[in-house]
């Protein structure tokens, strides 16, 4: 799937920036978890934002959010809060085989393979679904779909896998791909300064 927003409609045409934000963030996130299969968007309304929700909901993911949108138009009040709550369950939720599936092409088996600490012969069982994929793997499947979503508005595809690979200053010399060596934690501090760091590029460009 390609985003490439064309056009805005309302409701987020005339919404608070806010609402416009958390509408894209929940739906380039949905892309880099592979939700949304190879359709193109061009167009952010709410007919896109409700086939993201149904697809989140589709795979167990954010079933309040996507009946919220479900309605014919939610109120412009009560918006903001149902796309933030849609963003925050895709947050909180691996689908490790979509997430396969979005981000084996995009670094390569053997690079995927190494920044989520198995082998390319164990990445190719779970993502073929012939091995359940263990919940350390999906976890930190889950968060390079995270981290991918925030480069995305940045970087295209060479982007992003460069991005891994470049020392940075703020990594005290490191590379990415240096900090989520062996067997790291999704949740633990080198991760967290990673997400960060990609998260800083809506802010700096220095990064």
């Amino acid at each position: 799937m390609a985003i490439r927003i064309q056009s805005v409609a309302e409701p987020f045409q005339s919404a608070d920036p806010d609402v416009t934000r958390e509408a894209m963030e929940a739906l380039v996130l949905a892309e880099a978890m592979g939700l949304l299969g190879d359709e193109s968007v061009e167009r952010l309304d709410l007919p896109t934002l409700r086939r993201v929700a149904r697809s989140a909901s589709d795979a167990g993911i954010g079933t309040l959010p996507s009946a919220a949108l479900a309605v014919r138009r939610p109120a412009a009040r009560d918006l903001r809060g149902v796309l933030q709550g849609l963003r925050e369950a895709l947050e909180d939720s691996p689908v490790p085989a979509q997430e396969w599936t979005a981000l084996a092409p995009l670094f390569g088996a053997d690079d995927l393979a190494r920044l989520v600490a198995v082998s390319p012969a164990s990445l190719r069982r779970y993502a073929s679904g012939s091995r359940p994929t263990p919940d350390a793997v999906a976890a930190r499947l889950h968060f390079l779909a995270r981290v991918v979503a925030e480069l995305k508005g940045a970087y295209n595809d060479i982007g992003v896998r460069r991005w891994f690979d470049r020392k940075r200053t703020l990594l005290r010399g490191r590379s990415p791909a240096q900090i989520l060596a062996g067997d790291w934690n999704p949740e633990g501090g080198r991760a967290e300064k990673v997400l960060n760091l990609a998260r800083s590029l809506s802010s700096s460009p220095a990064t």
